[in-house]
């Protein structure tokens, strides 16, 4: 219990830690880099945060599959899939960066359309962005390693701190008059020497003389059958997250997404911290399905949904309680109080996605990937859907509306769950077959 504990603090320290130092920062960085540039800043780390992403969106197979492979003490297998993992990110990484690289001065134009130097410095920062994107993927390999061995510290440290310390030297280096291209190259600098610990660490657990990217034709079959589907969940979750504040821009103008993107931000943190400190969950199902029976793997589902409904429970009812107060003294009363007619709305429309966060990890540690990415793709449809017909008659609300579609068909999750669940066999099928197969 202590160690799903920790393993728990860590994830929610890992998901809350560099937002909330972004936001420490952001007065000083405004101050010092000026609105034009912090926005620059600002459009690159979505680039790298986006495609990180994209490029590491196999990482789930990899979790799933080494955790499987070192219960059954298949140490061959478990250096094989690490390798050909680093194979997968970097080709994914490189291609995602050489695509990327060709639209950076249209980025540019769009986003500094009027002051030639800083468009040049935004040009120049994007390229950056673009490397940023290959050794985010790379780190993501290390970091997917460590959790499937249920080591979420050491998953978090390294990452966690260096981009902490770049948040801190970058408001040292504005305070000096340094503009934002220096901060992406400080970015670049610390997040490579970061990536070198974290191999370093990951060589020295693993007992291997390197993890030299390869490409394995067993290892990759596994991991492409997960993790294609892992991907293809990772690029929806992107564009899904974001499509409904495209929408409002496009249909009722920059304003009104701001009321709609505030109270999203204080809403999402219900969904954010439940999948956070609830991730442990999948290593930990992924390494027991090999050797568990169906009972056992029962009661710890049982254990981890209570938790999860006590943990939603709670957070949103504080949400709803102290919301509207809170975006009142974070943004003043006008903005409050043309969110206040969708906030209760947007924060039930997370806990119900908060609610599916058990399903969620559970199917993917015992290999139901195509029933998450199904479910996934279901919801995100539904809610475009309710938007396309309810944005022309209702408004805002129309698309606040519409996330609760996305959150009760995200609780469809628990009905491939429970039939799994409920299997008449006295342990779980053989951990070759359930990674690739979903017919049981």
């Amino acid at each position: 219990m202590r160690a799903h504990l920790s393993n728990a603090a860590y994830g929610v320290l890992d998901y809350a830690a560099y937002p909330a130092a972004m936001l420490v920062a952001a007065p000083a960085l405004l101050h010092h880099l000026g609105v034009a540039q912090y926005g620059v800043w600002i459009v690159c780390s979505a680039a790298v945060s986006v495609g990180g992403i994209v490029a590491s969106g196999f990482g789930d197979a990899n979790t799933q599959h080494v955790a499987t492979m070192n219960s059954l003490n298949n140490r061959d297998a478990l250096l094989r899939a690490v390798r050909s993992m680093m194979g997968i990110n970097l080709a994914l990484g490189t291609a995602l960066a050489l695509i990327a690289l060709p639209f950076v001065p249209s980025l540019a134009r769009h986003a500094v359309p009027t002051d030639a130097t800083l468009q040049a410095a935004c040009i120049a920062a994007l390229r950056i962005a673009c490397l940023l994107m290959l050794i985010r993927a790379l780190e993501s390999v290390c970091i997917s390693t460590q959790r499937a061995f249920e080591r979420y510290g050491e998953a978090v440290r390294i990452s966690l701190i260096l981009r902490v310390l770049t948040i801190a030297v970058a408001v040292v280096l504005t305070r000096l008059g340094y503009g934002v291209v220096s901060i992406m190259v400080l970015t670049a600098t610390l997040t490579t020497l970061g990536l070198i610990a974290q191999i370093i660490r990951l060589q020295t657990f693993l007992q291997t003389p390197h993890l030299a990217p390869t490409f394995d034709r067993a290892a990759l079959t596994v991991l492409f059958s997960f993790g294609i589907f892992s991907w293809m969940q990772a690029v929806s979750s992107v564009l899904f997250s974001q499509a409904d504040r495209l929408i409002l821009g496009a249909s009722l103008g920059a304003a009104t997404v701001t009321a709609y993107a505030l109270c999203v931000q204080i809403a999402q943190p219900i969904y954010g911290l439940a999948a956070a400190g609830l991730h442990f969950l999948f290593p930990y199902l992924a390494a027991r399905q090999a050797t568990s029976t169906l009972s056992a793997l029962r009661r710890r589902v049982a254990i981890a949904f209570t938790a999860n409904l006590a943990f939603v429970a709670l957070v949103t009812v504080l949400a709803l309680l102290c919301g509207n107060t809170l975006l009142r003294l974070w943004v003043g009363p006008a903005i409050a109080t043309a969110a206040k007619p969708i906030f209760t709305t947007i924060v039930w429309s997370f806990a119900l996605l908060a609610l599916s966060v058990t399903a969620y990890y559970a199917l993917l540690a015992l290999g139901r990937v195509k029933s998450v990415t199904l479910v996934g793709l279901v919801a995100g449809a539904a809610m475009l859907a309710l938007m396309a017909c309810l944005l022309p008659r209702t408004g805002i609300r129309g698309v606040a509306f519409a996330r609760i579609a996305f959150g009760l068909v995200s609780l469809a999750m628990y009905l491939p769950l429970a039939r799994l669940l409920r299997l008449p066999a006295t342990s779980i099928p053989s951990p070759g077959i359930l990674p690739v197969c979903e017919d049981a």
